[in-house]
């Protein structure tokens, strides 16, 4: 009887646990010498993904590669209001677009900063108001700083 022993590693793809057969990516960089990205770094938000998406699907509306919003949920595969919730993004003040761009990584857990949070913020008019809000959901704790190492 031969006996073979293996170790597996176990990757998470979406919400599904599978199998891979290669270990982990090292965390030491990419061997280039530029340094590279750290695994534990964390992951972009997805609000900043979202807020990304969005300036490319208006850039593509603009350009004419889709007719309409409606054409562009159906190639993502989104339903028209979904594409309407991530477009409406596009309303918010220009330094809170940038802002969300460019949040800091989501080390552990659950993003800080939600694209429903930001609904009430896209449904005012006044960019002036959309400031006050945005500060104001930021100082009330739900911060885009990352915490501090306990």
């Amino acid at each position: 009887m031969t006996t073979i022993t293996r170790s597996v590693h176990f990757a998470y793809e979406g919400r599904r646990k599978r199998a891979v057969a290669a270990p982990p990516p090292a965390t030491s960089g990419n061997g280039d010498g530029s340094g590279g990205s750290d695994a534990t770094a964390g992951r972009v938000p997805r609000v900043a993904r979202l807020m990304a998406l969005a300036i490319r699907f208006d850039r593509l509306l603009r350009d004419g590669v889709v007719g309409s919003q409606s054409d562009l949920a159906a190639i993502v595969h989104v339903t028209q209001p979904r594409m309407t919730q991530i477009m409406n993004l596009l309303h918010l003040a220009p330094d809170i677009q940038e802002e969300i761009l460019f949040l800091l990584q989501t080390r552990d857990g659950r993003d800080t900063i939600h694209e429903h949070m930001l609904r009430s913020i896209v449904s005012l008019v006044d960019w002036r108001g959309q400031r006050v809000s945005w500060k104001r959901m930021i100082a009330i704790g739900q911060t885009v700083t990352p915490e501090s190492p306990s």
